[in-house]
Formats: C-alpha cells, sequence, structure tokens
C-alpha cells in the first residue's frame, strides 16, 4: 500500500513539474506521457452511457428551443398589442394568431370546435381575397 501511495504521489508531482514548464521525462519517476490531443470520451463509452447522453443533450437542445420560442412568443403578442390594428386585414391577422392558439389547445375529439375555427380562418382567406 506504501508503494502505491509513493507512485501516485510521485505522479502528481510529475504533473505539478509539467504545469511548471519541467518535461515529464525528465524527471526521475519516470513521468506520465501527455498529449495535447483530445479524447473523445463518447468512443470509450458503451452504448447505454453514449444513448443516454445522446438523450441529455437533445433534451437540452429541446429545452433552449422551447425557451427561444416563447421569447419570439411573447415579442409577437407585445408586437400584436402595441398597437391596434387599421385594417381589417389586420384585425384578421390578429384574430388567426388568436385562433391558432386555441385550435393548438383543442383534443383530437373536439372535431366541432376544430371545424368552426377552420371555417372562420376559411372566411377571413374568403373576403381577403374579395377586398
Amino acid at each position: 500500500m506504501a508503494a502505491c501511495f509513493i507512485a501516485v504521489t510521485g505522479r502528481l508531482l510529475a504533473a505539478r513539474r509539467s504545469l511548471r514548464g519541467i518535461p515529464l521525462e525528465a524527471h526521475p519517476t519516470g513521468g506520465i506521457s501527455m498529449t495535447d490531443k483530445p479524447v473523445d470520451l463518447d468512443l470509450r463509452r458503451g452504448i447505454a452511457a453514449q444513448k443516454a447522453t445522446d438523450s441529455r443533450r437533445l433534451m437540452v437542445q429541446v429545452e433552449e428551443n422551447e425557451r427561444l420560442l416563447r421569447e419570439r412568443r411573447e415579442e409577437l403578442e407585445a408586437h400584436l398589442i402595441a398597437a391596434p390594428a387599421a385594417t381589417w386585414s389586420e384585425a384578421a391577422e390578429k384574430a388567426r394568431y388568436i385562433l391558432g392558439l386555441f385550435a393548438g389547445g383543442l383534443g383530437a375529439g373536439d372535431t366541432q370546435r376544430r371545424t368552426l375555427v377552420e371555417a372562420v380562418l376559411a372566411d377571413f382567406e374568403r373576403l381577403d381575397r374579395e377586398s
């Protein structure tokens, strides 16, 4: 056990010296060979660990995308609230946005309301083309 402690201590001292600019190979403990090349740890992990790492990375990306989407939605809503619509077309655009939010929250079985939203949006399109 003492020999193990001495070997580990020698390696730690060698590592400290290498940080100070003393080459490890010149050190009497034999030194530890170091490289400037990064090691891709993903290649050394098992399949399950790689999948877990990929899942965590994807989750972080999804959370970031959701945060950015919330920020953009808040900016859009602030813009829509900022000034009253000057034309019927602008008012219809605001209504389209609200109806889209409403329709997104409808359940799959709520076909009557979904059909009603689609009909109102179709009316907006038709009236916009006619004017």
